[in-house]
Parts: C-alpha cells; structure tokens; sequence
C-alpha cells in the first residue's frame, strides 16, 4: 500500500502492451496462472508472491486499490492486515463480503499484481505492463458499479491527474471490454488508519456506490 496517497504523482500509462491482445481472450485460469508467472517487470525479482485477487468472480461490486503492501506480498492476497480488517468492516457495514454469494459479496483486485519496493510509487511502466491485466478482471467479472480505492488507483483507472478530494463524491464512468461501467471514487483504507475523521466520507462513498448499483439494477428488471 503507498505510504501518502494525496503526495502521489499523477501516473500514466505508457503506449499498449503488446500481450493486451492475448490477454484480453484468457479465461480466469489463465490469466492467474499468467500474472504468476509474469516477469515483464523488475518487480518479479523482489516480490515474494504475486497478488491477483480474492472474491466471487461474478460480483456486482469490484473494489479496486493500488498495489501490494507488506501484508499482501506475503499472503498473495490483496488487503490484508490491519488495512484490510478495515476494509472488512466498511464493507460489512453496506451489507458486503468478499467471500459471500454474489449479490452480497466484492471481487477484489489492485492495479498493481507485484509490491514495489519499500511500498514506493509505482513506475509508469510498471502500470502500462499490469494494466492488461487488470481491464481483463473487470471484462470476466463484468460488476454493476466498480469502487476505486485511492488516488494513484482512481489516476490509473481513470486516466486522470486530478486529486482524490475532487473525483469522490460522484459519479464516473469507464468503457472496458465494449461495456460502460459506473465508478466510484474512495478513499484508501491504508490511509483512512492515519485520517480518521475521513471514514465518514468513505462511507458516503460506499452508500453513493450502494445507490448507483440500485438504480441500475431497477433499470434492468423486466417490466412487468
């Protein structure tokens, strides 16, 4: 997890992976067994595990955040430790697991598959090699409202240099695999354990999303 999300820069991807191609067509166990055995990067000489992700595969929120910290180099698992029991009990409160059946339940993921090195930023081109991966998640989990954890993730998803403070508390949008797909802006947990007069907001962000993912399924029932 990054040491001060409101100090980082704006990253930007580089020009398209040449693997995007072939990653945009791999199943869900190809594609672990390719974040795995990835070696585009230096981060596969330091990192202890990758980090793909945890979830139901077919749930209607995905949480996204930055990149591994610590905690989850060494479980291979995203938002663990104390970030991630904070995490649990944010989601909890909205009536959401990450291991419940799917209307109830996230599908977790990061930007990053590999930690950086003492949790430092990660470089562009590290973004543009991993971002493949990450569009392939969202087009096999296909959510109804993704959450974005933040600033270096919402700049990455987003395509943006804007600050967190300006991007939550509304709606935004990015096409992935054809599909437009409604994203909220948060707060990362990491930093909400140094800023707690912020919960609050994140929780506003959590029922904003709560409200978006209601609307669209209202819209997609049958009338009657």
């Amino acid at each position: 997890m990054l040491p001060s999300q409101e100090a980082c820069p704006a990253v930007q991807p580089l020009a398209t992976d040449p693997r995007a191609g072939a990653i945009a067509r791999m199943d869900w166990d190809e594609l672990a067994a390719t974040v795995a055995g990835c070696m585009a990067c230096g981060l596969c000489k330091t990192r202890k595990n990758t980090v793909f992700g945890v979830g139901h595969r077919q749930a209607q929120w995905m949480l996204i955040g930055e990149a591994p910290g610590a905690d989850e180099d060494a479980r291979g698992e995203p938002f663990v430790g104390q970030a991630g029991k904070l995490l649990d009990n944010m989601l909890a409160s909205v009536g959401l697991s990450r291991a419940d059946a799917a209307q109830q339940s996230v599908y977790i993921a990061n930007v990053l598959k590999c930690r950086p090195p003492g949790n430092r930023n990660p470089e562009p081109e590290e973004v543009a090699l991993c971002e493949p991966f990450l569009k392939r998640q969202v087009a096999l989990v296909q959510p109804r409202v993704i959450v974005v954890m933040g600033r270096f993730a919402a700049q990455a998803l987003l395509g943006t240099d804007a600050t967190i403070a300006s991007l939550r508390g509304r709606l935004h949008e990015v096409r992935i695999d054809g599909r437009l797909i409604p994203v909220i802006v948060t707060y990362h947990p990491a930093y909400l354990l140094r800023n707690l007069a912020d919960k609050a907001k994140s929780w506003a962000d959590l029922c904003l999303a709560q409200g978006v993912l209601q609307k669209s399924l209202a819209m997609s029932e049958p009338r009657q």
